[in-house]
């Protein structure tokens, strides 16, 4: 993108509002868009209804992330009629065969879609319809032209960084590999140097993002992941997470990097989607339940107090109630802090959509319901057992429910919500957990 190539017809006056569905890495890729449109003039918006340029960040993942994209679309034709702005949708759901070309004869008010690695494009899209012509872009991007794009990152203290774009495991329910494309690493110094950015802006903590971040630098011969770590830490971002981990690519110099680097949180979201073996080959995970745990002691091993995140899917095709029991033994095994639980979602082009086996709709219900008990019952032991221990929090804001009170996270990605006191937003305070309700634990600043 050249610089101030394409500008905004009224520069300082016109305004955008971006609307985002799905993952961190979407959250990631519209704070790139959100760049790209003040760098070209543009000011965002407080309200889609103000907005000269409506976008649209899609998710695929599940057939209601695009129920809800396409519900959310359609109200902008209202938006478009009064104000006489422009209406452009892209993202992984377009990025799909034929499914951007069908979402723009369903709403002709949309001006351009494009799919996934076409952001550095976005002034060009946005100058056609400036000239009323509609464009659609769905050819391979290169992610590559994407890593040193200009990004509005919203206010301290947290912050998202993109390390790795595509996926390579073609896991057979997943429609991802088919619309992010192969792995494809960020090279480090640039992370490094916009991690020094970040801490120049007052940014406290930094989530590296990637389909499966254990992956990165394998695309250059060998996995970087472990030295990345390293490297972050030693110039000092003060807290590092990452997401999301895929189980076979976990190496012991990982975890070792976890436990070693004062700056890492000691939490990890580690997917494991079936605690059944059998369900976990139809799957194409490649790795088995006994695999899996025993990455778990692994971790606890080098970090008795790490914190434990997964994904779990209910009713893949063939899973029968054995599988089911397997999954519920292994949450009861590991003791998740949290997961998150889906029921199986067909998406068309994936090994998974033909499969024989469909669960019923009801047995699938039942299931997630009863998956859904026994993980709260797990986590509130899990947040029971802190009270009365002293944690970090970084403080993150006031607490939506009460002014008077900040909430943060502590080091293995528990919320904590305590009354203001010394600290301030950005802040590493020391706090007392003082008791523990479902999803949250309570404190007092020290």
């Amino acid at each position: 993108m050249g610089k101030n190539q394409y500008r905004a017809e009224r520069p300082g006056t016109d305004t955008y509002y971006i609307t985002t569905f799905g993952c961190q890495m979407n959250v990631r890729d519209t704070q790139t868009a959100a760049g790209i449109l003040e760098s070209m003039g543009y000011l965002p918006a407080a309200d889609p209804k103000e907005a000269k340029v409506l976008l649209y960040n899609t998710c695929c993942i599940r057939d209601l992330a695009e129920r809800k994209a396409y519900a959310a679309i359609g109200m902008a034709r209202e938006i478009k009629a009064k104000n006489g702005g422009m209406v452009g949708v892209f993202g992984c759901m377009t990025q799909q065969t034929g499914a951007a070309q069908e979402l723009m004869r369903r709403m002709p008010f949309i001006d351009f879609a494009f799919g996934t690695h076409q952001l550095h494009r976005l002034p060009e899209f946005i100058h056609a319809a400036q000239e009323k012509g509609r464009t659609t872009l769905f050819e391979e991007g290169n992610p590559a032209l994407d890593f040193n794009l200009p990004a509005a990152y919203g206010r301290p203290p947290l912050a998202y960084t993109n390390i790795i774009h595509g996926c390579n495991n073609f896991c057979s329910y997943c429609i991802v590999p088919y619309v992010r494309g192969r792995e494809t690493s960020k090279p480090m110094e640039l992370i490094l140097e916009e991690a020094r950015t970040l801490m120049d802006q007052g940014f406290s903590e930094i989530t590296l993002l990637g389909q499966n971040v254990n992956s990165y630098g394998n695309d250059w011969g060998k996995p970087q992941f472990a030295k990345l770590l390293r490297e972050l830490d030693a110039i000092g971002v003060p807290r590092i997470r990452f997401m999301t981990s895929h189980p076979k690519d976990l190496s012991d110099e990982v975890i070792a990097a976890m436990a070693e680097c004062s700056h890492v949180a000691k939490q990890i979201h580690l997917p494991v989607q079936s605690g059944s073996s059998r369900v976990l080959r139809r799957m194409n995970r490649k790795y088995t339940r006994g695999d899996y745990l025993c990455l778990v002691e692994k971790l606890r091993a080098a970090m008795p107090q790490v914190g434990i995140t997964t994904d779990l899917i209910v009713g893949f095709p063939g899973e029968s109630e054995t599988d089911f029991a397997d999954t519920l033994s292994l949450c009861e095994t590991v003791r998740f802090d949290a997961a998150f639980t889906f029921n199986f979602s067909k998406r068309k082009g994936t090994a998974a959509f033909d499969m024989e086996g469909e669960v019923a709709k009801e047995v699938m219900t039942q299931r997630i319901t009863t998956l859904i008990d026994t993980i709260k019952s797990i986590s509130a032991k899990t947040y029971q057992g802190l009270v009365g221990t002293e944690q970090t929090v970084l403080i993150e804001g006031e607490s939506s429910r009460d002014s008077s009170c900040y909430t943060g996270r502590i080091d293995r990605g528990i919320t904590v919500n305590f009354p203001k006191g010394h600290g301030v937003v950005g802040d590493f305070v020391p706090v007392t957990i003082t008791h523990a309700k479902a999803n949250t634990l309570f404190g007092q600043e020290r």
